[in-house]
């Protein structure tokens, strides 16, 4: 198998679960004798493989079904994405650093407070509803995380910062991608030159945007 990818690795942005689910996905299709259809046919598959290979469905999800999924007991729930989320961009700053998901895992404290578990609760819903809704307004602190943010940001030269002045410029909301280093935030296209430009040099920028496809195969 020959690989190429455009995902920096060990940084935050779903390395591993798009490669493991581009192993899953081409040996359910190479399974078959219409690859494309066993492709089709076994998504269920390709997803829980992978998501057994990763420890957790988060990223193995989203590679799997594109767009915004949640990933609740074993299985992915699609979130319907407007028209206004889908013309949206996907703005990336991307430090120099690596970071090790064990080890950052390792740093978060083992219990949290009942008073940061019930406003991340609400931000989960905000989040829920603004997608749902395609009502960028409720975007806003959306993404405000009191369970594990704050520790890995602190882990980070340069990513609080870049946090804040990114939202500041006019990013909806904003997130530390995976455990980091990187950190994302989901911009207005009339929005985007600014909020690039906004964001340290320390780190690299790029535009992405909301993939509304899955995996699948290119012959």
């Amino acid at each position: 198998m020959w690989v190429r990818s455009s995902i920096p690795v060990g940084r935050g942005l779903g390395f591993s679960g798009a490669a493991r689910v581009a192993g899953a996905a081409l040996a359910v299709a190479m399974a078959g004798s219409e690859p494309d259809a066993a492709l089709s046919a076994g998504l269920a598959d390709v997803a829980e493989i992978a998501a057994g290979l990763e420890g957790h469905g988060d990223n193995a999800g989203a590679s799997v079904f594109g767009g915004i999924v949640a990933w609740v007991d074993g299985r992915a729930l699609p979130l319907r994405i407007g028209q206004r989320l889908t013309e949206a961009s996907v703005v990336v700053w991307i430090p120099d650093a690596t970071t090790s998901t064990d080890r950052s895992r390792g740093a978060l404290p083992g219990t949290v407070a009942r008073a940061d578990a019930v406003h991340n609760l609400g931000r989960v819903a905000q989040f829920v509803l603004a997608v749902e809704h395609d009502d960028p307004t409720l975007l806003v602190a959306s993404t405000d995380d009191r369970l594990h943010q704050g520790v890995r940001l602190a882990l980070v030269p340069g990513a609080a910062e870049a946090l804040d002045v990114g939202v500041a410029a006019g990013a909806w909301c904003a997130w530390l991608s995976g455990s980091g280093p990187t950190v994302a935030f989901l911009v207005a296209a009339d929005s985007v030159d600014a909020v690039i430009a906004a964001l340290p040099e320390s780190g690299q920028v790029k535009r992405l945007g909301i993939a509304r496809r899955g995996v699948h195969l290119m012959t």
